[in-house]
Order: structure tokens, then sequence, then C-alpha cells
């Protein structure tokens, strides 16, 4: 009989402090009155503050692991989990305000989002297919039920389920994916896979390459990548604007981290063949993502296909294989996430009663009545097209120059064509803002409290700050795979 051999429990512990608080916040938050319902935001923030400084206490000089190496805790695993914290903050101070004009002002929207961010820390740290597996799907469940939170809303139930089911198909394909390389190799150990790998490459070249590809499927749908994309508008549009906003944020943090455990950690001898598959769908991805986009007249459904053109950059940086590409993918999901929360949460600021903006047209005349958030919005779509001096431009930069010193300077090219192209639609929505006059009917009005004034106003200006200083953030990430 084999001795139990107790894991050291120390590199888990943001996620044991997290599961922890996530339960105390459920608990606390059924004996509180609606009026008192802002304890419960104020306990959730809390909470990311406190597992921000567990990860920060156990963050190690070099690459740890435990629970049988199922768990890793490297300098990756630090700086993204760090990044999904600041994230979730700026969302769920973003998303109070809104939640109370809408009616849905509920504890479950917290407590969902800290399990779902639960989820994304088992994902960032994971280093088994099963570990990755658990993660997803508690993230993904999460999500499943905060999209579907306001029960009043037939478009976010219908997102909802639109999500749910198209989710099971990929997880069920992620799954299929796993269980051939389990069948070929025998382990879901990434670190063992990775050497069984080398060995059976020879031997079994079309069944790793029929596995591989359902991987990609999966990690294809969860970024929203083309052809998986079809999810993305439909809930971006459908969901409550404070979850479209998590949605499109945090979780393409977990995502890349995903890719990179899966693709680059477990399956690097195999780099050729996935490599080739992310061309494809990093040029799917820029050329529907872009070119749809021109035509949409809602904003968030804009920024869904938006989503899109920008998952196909940092797929970029991923197929490089370089460790420039890898750092450069990771600068690039980072802060798009933190320019998404910028554009998001201007959008949610021009709801009004019984009317969620959500079109383009409740964007014209912002200039006129909020000329400052009219700016930092700007600044945020600016960011996304690439124009310098926002951080989008030296985002775009590196994962292009990462492709070109692999000599595909085609795919460069090619890049740089769609980033022109978006543009317009970006320019479209600053047109609005101010050239165009809103309609008789429609007032803007801003009801901001002073810390969403403060926290959005540093929060939009940070993309001039890292635009201008980008080795403030950048250095963290070639940190991260040095």
């Amino acid at each position: 009989m084999t001795a139990f051999i107790q894991p050291n429990l120390l590199p888990a512990l943001p996620e044991m402090v997290m599961l922890a608080m996530a339960c105390l916040v459920l608990v606390v938050d059924l004996f509180l009155p609606q009026e008192k319902r802002g304890f419960t935001l104020l306990l959730s923030l809390i909470t990311l503050i406190l597992v921000g400084i567990a990860t920060v206490y156990v963050s190690p000089a070099s690459s740890i692991s435990t629970f049988g190496g199922s768990f890793i805790l490297d300098k990756l695993a630090v700086t993204l989990k760090l990044s999904v914290y600041v994230v979730t903050f700026l969302v769920f101070v973003y998303s109070r305000d809104y939640l109370k004009d809408l009616n849905i002002y509920k504890g479950e929207y917290y407590v969902l989002g800290l399990f779902a961010v639960l989820g994304m820390m088992i994902m960032i740290s994971a280093h088994s297919f099963l570990l990755i597996y658990l993660g997803l799907e508690l993230l993904s469940l999460s999500l499943y039920a905060m999209i579907a939170s306001n029960r009043d809303s037939v478009t976010a139930s219908e997102a909802a389920m639109k999500y749910f089911v198209l989710g099971a198909l990929a997880s069920g394909l992620l799954l299929y994916g796993i269980s051939i390389f389990y069948g070929l190799s025998g382990t879901l150990d990434i670190t063992e896979l990775s050497g069984i790998i080398k060995s059976q490459a020879a031997s079994n070249p079309v069944m790793l390459s029929f596995a591989l590809t359902f991987i990609v499927v999966g990690l294809s749908f969860k970024l929203g990548a083309v052809p998986f994309h079809m999810w993305l508008p439909d809930v971006y549009q459908g969901s409550p604007t404070s979850v479209t906003l998590f949605i499109g944020t945090a979780p393409k943090i977990a995502g890349f981290a995903m890719a990179i455990r899966l693709l680059v950690d477990g399956m690097s001898d195999l780099q050729v063949d996935w490599s080739q598959m992310l061309t494809v769908l990093a040029v799917a991805s820029m050329a529907i993502g872009n070119i749809i986009a021109i035509s949409q007249t809602n904003f968030k459904r804009m920024l869904a296909y938006s989503t899109i053109s920008h998952v196909g950059f940092i797929l970029l940086g991923l197929l490089s294989g370089t460790e420039l590409g890898f750092s450069s993918a990771m600068f690039y999901t980072i802060t798009y996430a933190i320019t998404s929360s910028v554009a998001f949460a201007v959008l949610m600021l021009l709801n009004r009663e019984k009317h969620e903006a959500g079109e383009i047209a409740d964007l014209r005349g912002l200039n006129d009545t909020n000329p400052w958030y009219a700016a930092l919005l700007a600044i945020a779509l600016f960011s996304m097209a690439g124009v310098p001096p926002t951080v989008g431009f030296y985002a775009k930069l590196t994962v292009i120059n990462s492709v070109i010193q692999i000599d595909m300077v085609w795919l460069a090219l090619v890049a740089v064509l769609f980033s022109v192209i978006g543009l317009f639609y970006y320019l479209r929505v600053i047109k609005a803002m101010y050239f165009d006059k809103p309609a008789e009917n429609q007032v803007i009005t801003i009801k901001e409290a002073l810390d969403v004034k403060i926290l959005l106003s540093a929060n939009g200006l940070s993309l001039l700050l890292l635009g201008l200083f980008p080795s403030l953030l950048m250095a963290w990430c070639v940190a991260a795979f040095a």
C-alpha cells in the first residue's frame, strides 16, 4: 500500500481564501435586507483584496507545484491572477449603480462573480487536464447563471440558453480531445504529457493531430475565435451590460492562461501543427470580426465583433511560438481587458430608468453633456483601434513584431490591413459622440457616484499611461516567460 503524502497547501492559499470568502459572502447575503446590499459588495471587494495579498505572499522565486504536479504556481500564474483581481474589482464597482437602476441589485451577482474568479484562478494554475476542466466548468456555470440573472428579460434568458448549449458542446469537444490524449499517454499531467508526445510523435502522428484539433476547437470557443464565435455577439447583446462587462474582460485572461498551459507547456512538440491551426483562426477572426462589426448598430454587438478581431491578434502572439510572442499576447490580453472595462462602464452610466442603453445612437451628443466621459470612451476606442499614444498601439505593435521575427511578414501585413479596416467602426462611435445631436426625446443624464468617477477616470487614463510607459506592465509579462 502506498503511503499518503500530504501535499503542500501553501501554493493554493489564494484559492482557499477565495473559496472561504465566497461562501461567507453567500451566507451573509442571505440575512441582509435589500437596502443594505452594499455590504455584499464591500465584502466582495475585501475578498478580492485579501486574495490579492495572499497571492503576493505565496509568490515564488521559481516555479513550484503541488497536488501531485497538477497545480503549479509560477510568475505567469501570479501575474495573471493579479490581473484578474484588478479587472474584477473594477467590474464590481462599475456594476453597482447599473444593477440598482435595473432593480437586479442582488447578492447573487457578486457571489457568482467570486466563484467565477475562483474558476479562473484554478485554470491559471492548473497543470493537469482534469484541473483545467474543473476550473473551466466552474467558470462557465457561474457565467450561465450570471447571464440569466435578470429574470424579467427575455433576451437575457435567450442569451443564457444559447451560451449554455454551445458551451456544453464546446466542453464535450474539449473532453473528447483530452480523452484521446489520455488514451495515447495514460496520463492527465501536462508535464508528463509533454515528454510522452515527444516519444510518440513519430509513431502516432495522425492520432496526436486528431486529438490536438479537438483541444484547439475547445480553446477557440472559449476565446471566441472564428468559426467558433457564434455565441459571442448574441451573449454580449442579450446579457445585462454588467454581465457583458464581466464576460468581456477577466475570462479572456483565463482563456489565455488555458492556451498557454495546454499548447505551450503540454504540447510544445506539436507546435508546427497548432501554429498552423492558430494561423487560420487568427486570419479568420481578424477578417470576420472587423468586417461584420462595420454593419452593427448595437454598441455591445459591435464590441462583440471587435473582441473577435482582438482574439485574432492574441492568437498571432501564440502562434509565433517564441517568448516574445507569448509575452506580447499576454500584454495584449491584459490591456484589452482593462480597455474593455472603460468602454462598457461608460455605456452603463448612460442607462436611464426603463431604458438600457445599448445602441450606438444612445451615445449621440455625449460630448455636449458629459465631455469627460466622452473623452474616456474615445481613449478606450482609440486604444482598441491601435492608435498611438494609447496602450493598444503598443500591444498591436509587439504582437505584429513577434510574427515578423518568425518570417511571417505576410501575416503581419494582414493584421495591419484589418486594423485599418477596424478603425472605421471605432471612428463612427466617436463621430456620434462628438458631432451628432441626440434625438429630441433623448435626454443624456449620468448619475455617477464619486468612487465610480474616480476609478473610471484612473482606468481610462491608465490606457494613456501604459501607452507612454508600456514597460510598467511589459516587464512583468516578459518575466513570466523568462
